[in-house]
């Protein structure tokens, strides 16, 4: 299949990253979406197929927009229990308003990374 147009291209983008990513019920993927009038966000769980929590911009697209945002969705997962979650761009660049929408998330209390570090080597172990 040809690809042509910008949208065909971002679904294509957002097939490869959903075979890597899904949702549980203690770490819910992030689904973000950016339509013609508004930014969407979604946190879902997808072994059960339930979106926990859902909350978009009021007809505004901007990055200030996409910062509260990101604020009101980390509130409604912390209000849900929910304080990790796995961030699915939706196809859409990492950058602008998605990036904005993710890092004041974050810095309202939310958590991407792994729970678990781990521990560094020692300088004279080797791998077995």
């Amino acid at each position: 299949m040809q690809l042509k147009t910008r949208t065909e291209y971002r679904v294509a983008r957002h097939r490869r990253v959903r075979r890597k990513i899904s949702g549980t019920e203690a770490r819910p993927r992030m689904a973000i979406f950016k339509s013609v009038t508004s930014l969407q966000v979604q946190l879902i769980d997808d072994e059960n197929s339930v979106t926990l929590v859902a909350a978009r911009t009021g007809g505004r697209k901007n990055i200030a927009a996409a910062e509260e945002l990101g604020r009101r969705i980390a509130e409604l997962a912390d209000a849900r229990g929910v304080k990790q979650v796995v961030v699915d761009r939706g196809g859409f660049h990492f950058h602008g308003r998605i990036k904005a929408v993710v890092d004041t998330a974050v810095a309202s209390g939310l958590s991407i990374g792994d729970t678990a570090v781990p521990a560094p080597k020692d300088a004279g172990e080797e791998d077995k």
